[in-house]
């Protein structure tokens, strides 16, 4: 076995395709750990905000959390009518393209692909953040464990979608068992006591306050907590990776996530009120509020650190419903050609490893860039969520206007969850803009000039090369053959003797930087090269020596064969370069590679009547 397949996994045929496929069960981990993760740093980005008033902010976090609820319920019913509406996948990206306009669709694209990418780091980071709030120690080594994370997820899902889901159903498990024991005890504890429990352990003191309750700091509070809807719509997006019947296995794998969710969410809240926990200050003395929640309902104990152990490998793993959907999402984005084709072609495991390796690259770039601190990244988080959101409602009213009458229970839940989405899109990005959120709206639209630029691309190339005219076989002239020899070898010899194969006329360019060896070079020529071709019968080859005074070699070929093909207007020009192959990697470092560049260059400020061929000469040892 290879050290390759041992990484990634043997390769598969296009026909075990349909057992990468996934059912119900699966899809919670692989498109349902962002979402479910969000209940750890949702509420606490929420809770952040309120320590400015101090004791009293605790209070507030309840009602937020029901506000939040309730708009993930609507959201829950949209995407639900999303999956059976558009069972090929696709999510906001494929409604807002067929129901609104190309234009709404490469925006809702572009908004969810930045998303994505501040998925897996806000998901990596805040794993990492639980690490170093159980293990202060830690904390100088967060970018290197961020990458560690990053670099074992790539390597996962490279190896398949199903694999992925395999190894992330026990984690994902293990921390909604734990989230569920610890909301269930405390809440028992907290009707026994009246609703103000006492804590196991003490808690940090809640600061004094410093400022007053008002409706801007509410808003901001309200975007802050957004940040747990974040990851809805991974399943409408992945369809297709469902097993048949695909739409209800996926409104099966969707219902289940949202209700734990749900019950993540207000449950944290209620115990947050009961035991009257708020955040702290992210610079100073920090502990998450998971963790101190933990430490009120049953101490630091084994429970305690089995349950940080599995926060921090959900919220690690998080990411990897970025890496299940951002991948597909660009393939089909590719397929309308406003990505590069790579993007839809599957590697050795059935995934699509462009994508894989694109989101990889970028997710690194901003944990490097942000430091791996969640709390710097997450006001960037929740504006390209929430605009994709947006656009999906829209367009499946749209969709359900179209169908007729009958569906008006369908444009009433999708014009809601429109309406809802667009006012908390502004309230995000009104709230979160001097924070960070202006480096979202900054990268949407160079993300649409891009995917722009690409579309125009392939538009141009598609004009100019369609064609149902037929193939034009007369006046078919003979090419004229050019072969840079630099000495003559078996190798120049092979180039030569394939040369003659594509035309009798042929003129061979050596570039003198030495008088005295170009004039041994030209007897030699004589007696090896021109002999024989008369003796067979052949033209013998013309030989053009170009004087280089400045040692240059490649300059002067290339002049010399858009001199040629200037003057040959109605010819072809075949440049046939010789080539040696070694048979290890590490031996193309001693010998320079003046044929690829050469060949780069004729390709680039060539035109269609030059043709380049390459000549190997094989090294048998």
């Amino acid at each position: 076995m290879s050290l390759l397949d041992f990484v990634l996994g043997r390769p598969m045929a296009s026909k075990e395709e349909r057992a990468e496929k996934i059912g119900s069960a699966a899809g919670i981990p692989i498109f349902g750990l962002d979402a479910l993760s969000s209940a750890a740093y949702g509420p606490e980005a929420a809770l952040t905000l309120l320590i400015p008033l101090g004791a009293l902010g605790v209070a507030y976090i309840l009602p937020i959390s029901i506000s939040i609820v309730a708009l993930l319920m609507v959201l829950y019913f949209s995407y639900r009518q999303t999956i059976a509406a558009y069972p090929g996948g696709g999510g906001s990206y494929t409604v807002a393209r067929e129901n609104i306009g190309e234009g709404a669709g490469v925006l809702a694209a572009a908004a969810l692909m930045i998303d994505y990418v501040l998925t897996a780091a806000v998901g990596i980071s805040a794993g990492v953040g639980a690490l170093v709030s159980a293990v202060p120690s830690l904390d100088p080594h967060r970018l290197a464990i961020c990458l560690s994370i990053l670099l074992v997820i790539t390597i996962v899902n490279l190896r398949g979608l199903r694999e992925s889901g395999i190894l992330f159903m026990i984690p994902t498990c293990l921390f909604i068992g734990c989230m569920v024991a610890m909301i269930g005890i405390g809440v028992v504890k907290a009707l026994a006591a009246g609703g103000h429990p006492a804590p196991v352990e003490a808690m940090p003191a809640m600061p004094s306050a410093t400022a007053m309750v008002g409706a801007w700091m509410m808003l901001q509070v309200f975007s802050s907590g957004c940040a747990a809807m974040t990851g809805v719509e991974a399943v409408s997006n992945g369809v297709k990776a469902f097993r048949e019947p695909t739409a209800p296995n996926a409104q099966r794998s969707l219902t289940i996530i949202i209700a734990i969710l749900m019950v993540l969410l207000l449950g944290i809240a209620y115990l947050c009120t009961a035991y009257g926990i708020g955040a702290t200050n992210p610079e100073k003395n920090y502990e998450s509020v998971l963790s101190m929640l933990l430490r009120a309902v049953a101490g630091k104990n084994v429970f305690y650190w089995v349950s940080i152990g599995s926060i921090l490998l959900v919220l690690s793993l998080s990411a990897n419903t970025a890496f299940a959907d951002f991948p597909r999402l660009c393939r089909i984005i590719s397929r309308d050609n406003y990505l590069p084709h790579s993007f839809a072609s599957t590697g050795r495991r059935l995934v699509y490893s462009q994508g894989v390796y694109a989101l990889a690259v970028l997710t690194a770039g901003l944990l490097i860039l942000f430091g791996g601190v969640t709390d710097r990244l997450i006001p960037l988080y929740a504006v390209g969520a929430f605009l994709a959101f947006t656009l999906s409602q829209a367009g499946m009213v749209v969709h359900w206007r179209r169908q007729g009458p009958g569906h008006w229970h369908s444009v009433l839940v999708n014009g809601l969850g429109a309406c809802a989405t667009a006012a908390t899109t502004v309230v995000v990005l009104a709230a979160k803009f001097l924070e960070g959120a202006w480096i979202t709206v900054l990268l949407i639209p160079v993300m649409l000039l891009v995917m722009n630029r690409v579309r125009r691309h392939y538009d141009r190339v598609a004009a100019e090369t369609a064609s149902q005219e037929p193939a034009n076989f007369r006046q078919l002239t003979v090419p004229l053959v050019i072969a840079p020899v630099a000495s003559w070898s078996r190798i120049s010899e092979n180039a030569l003797r394939f040369a003659y194969n594509i035309s009798h006329e042929i003129r061979a360019v050596h570039i003198s930087t030495d008088g005295e060896t170009s004039d041994t070079f030209c007897q030699d020529w004589a007696r090896l090269a021109e002999a024989p071709a008369k003796a067979a019968g052949l033209l013998p080859p013309e030989l053009v020596v170009i004087e280089s005074p400045y040692r240059w070699v490649l300059r002067p070929i290339l002049a010399y064969v858009l001199e040629v093909e200037k003057q040959n207007p109605d010819r072809d020009i075949v440049v046939v370069l010789p080539e040696m192959v070694e048979r290890h990697w590490y031996h193309y470092f001693m010998h320079n590679q003046r044929a690829e560049i050469l060949k780069t260059w004729l390709l680039v400020r060539g035109s269609r009547r030059i043709i380049v061929v390459n000549v190997p000469w094989h090294l048998k040892a």
